[in-house]
């Protein structure tokens, strides 16, 4: 296929501004691509093929024209379809919001199309994010590029898949609990969690709205850093939104770590993970020390308490989200009923897929009279004690290292049917959107298989700048060794 999908935003958008590359060659490039492989890849929910290619001729023409314009201009990109958008169906996944079209675009929407990246098309995801395989769209199953086989992650697992085979340059996901990071992970592309309320929210339709956080997928950790230049802003229309930090592009790509001090978990690298796993991980910190990090064995031992409060917490939140949908005002609406009971009921029923209801049950039974303060309640105060362990490390560090998932991508079937096995996979991720903190997953090396392995780079609040610049310094390192992308780390 095309070479021009094989580069990077950073390469492309260089090239769209000297004139050398027209934004409809490149978006035409990738329409291509995807009618080539998506069939087999299933990465897209939803296909906007005829309002790609007209974006993509009025950024030549503003080009020509001599405008200034940013680094994601005339770049094709997609976005999960959690994500509100005017002028494509919004459906999470879910029968319930089957042909949903929202009244509005999200804020992010809104920032991508100002800045004139051209939008290919939704991708697909776990039905209202919930799951960590994308087996759980209502849809269609995504499949991971590098092993067809294999279950790109979840539940951004379409955005994830859709980088990694070529079908965007660029795309956006949500993370609730790992669902950026995880199928970073698994499709061997870099996947940013940012920290909670640096990017806008507004137009996310919710999961756990104290957990949820949009963030970019790409090629390169160069490219994230110029991604989240336009995306961290402040936004009045989100309650949770902050006043971001400025990525300073020339720290990012600085790639000087000496002094750096990062932490390595020691929690993180016992039982339940797999001998690669570790021994990339493990590998990744002596390449850190050779550019001059300090890297540090510590104990954080409130993260043993991390995955139960998470899915209680989270499974709570999304009891409360999801009671709108209710078969009356927008969404599935089951035609027999006599009652309005059995409206609700049969709706909701019919509506949602086992693994929502399944979480919507937990939650609800988490918030219910006489157990809220054994399980809710308590889930909120370790909460408070995982903030605070966090905080107490970066008094003294300047980054977390760590695994991103216990394995490499598993088959499909051998955790959709095992809940309690799929919810273990998040046991690395969890803790930072617990804590709110920002966490960048890349690849670090390849299990027997070939399958990709990530790392997980955590930071202080607001402090994206320090985790890109290590992540950027890393991948120079193992890039310019011939590993990384040729398989040898």
């Amino acid at each position: 296929m095309s070479e021009l999908t094989k580069m990077t935003l950073a390469e492309a958008s260089r090239l769209l501004k000297n004139r050398t590359l027209k934004s409809e060659e490149l978006t035409r490039a990738y329409i291509d691509e995807i009618q080539h492989k998506d069939g087999e890849i299933g990465a897209y929910i939803h296909y906007a093929f005829e309002r790609a290619v007209t974006e993509a001729k009025a950024i030549d023409e503003r080009l020509g024209k001599g405008e200034q314009l940013g680094a994601l201009a005339g770049i094709p990109m997609g976005i999960k379809d959690n994500i509100s958008t005017v002028d494509m169906p919004t459906t999470c996944g879910s029968k319930m919001l089957e042909g949903y079209q929202p009244p509005f675009d999200a804020t992010v929407v809104k920032q991508l199309k100002s800045a004139g990246s051209v939008v290919l098309g939704k991708l697909n995801m776990d039905e209202f994010a919930m799951g960590s395989t994308t087996e759980h769209s209502y849809f269609k199953k995504t499949k991971n590029p590098v092993d067809i086989e294999r279950v790109p992650g979840g539940s951004s697992g379409g955005s994830a898949a859709a980088v990694a085979s070529d079908q965007a340059v660029f795309t956006l996901g949500s993370d609730t609990g790992g669902s950026i990071r995880q199928p970073a992970s698994f499709c061997g592309v870099v996947g940013m969690k940012p920290t909670y309320g640096s990017i806008s929210r507004y137009g996310l339709v919710a999961f756990a709205s104290s957990l949820d956080q949009i963030g970019p997928f790409t090629k390169s950790v160069e490219d994230m850093a110029l991604i989240l230049e336009t995306l961290m802003a402040y936004d009045p229309k989100d309650s949770t939104s902050q006043n971001s930090k400025f990525i300073d592009q020339t720290a990012v790509l600085s790639g000087e770590l000496a002094g750096m001090k990062i932490a390595l978990p020691k929690e993180f690298l016992e039982e339940g993970i797999d001998a690669p796993v570790k021994d990339a991980i493990i590998k990744a910190a002596k390449v850190y020390e050779s550019m001059g990090a300090k890297v540090d064995l510590v104990s954080l031992k409130s993260l043993k308490h991390a995955l139960p409060a998470y899915y209680i917490i989270s499974s709570a939140e999304a009891s409360s989200n999801l009671a709108r949908f209710d078969g009356i005002k927008y969404g599935y609406r089951h035609d027999e009923f006599e009652t309005l009971e059995q409206l609700y009921s049969r709706s909701r029923r019919h509506g949602f897929g086992k693994e929502v209801k399944r979480r919507i049950l937990l939650g609800t039974y988490a918030l219910s009279s006489g157990y809220y303060d054994a399980y809710y309640k308590k889930a909120l105060k370790v909460r408070t004690l995982i903030v605070n362990e966090f905080d107490a490390l970066f008094s003294k560090y300047d980054l977390v290292l760590s695994p991103v998932a216990p394995t490499t991508a598993y088959k499909f079937g051998e955790c959709s049917d095992d809940a309690l096995k799929m919810y273990l996979g998040d046991i690395y991720t969890v803790p930072v959107n617990i804590a709110g903190l920002p966490s960048m997953s890349l690849n670090c090396g390849f299990d027997q298989d070939g399958l990709p392995i990530g790392m997980q780079l955590i930071g202080q609040r607001f402090d994206e700048t320090t985790i890109l610049r290590a992540g950027h310094a890393y991948e120079t390192q193992v890039t310019e060794r011939g590993g990384l992308y040729g398989r040898e780390i």
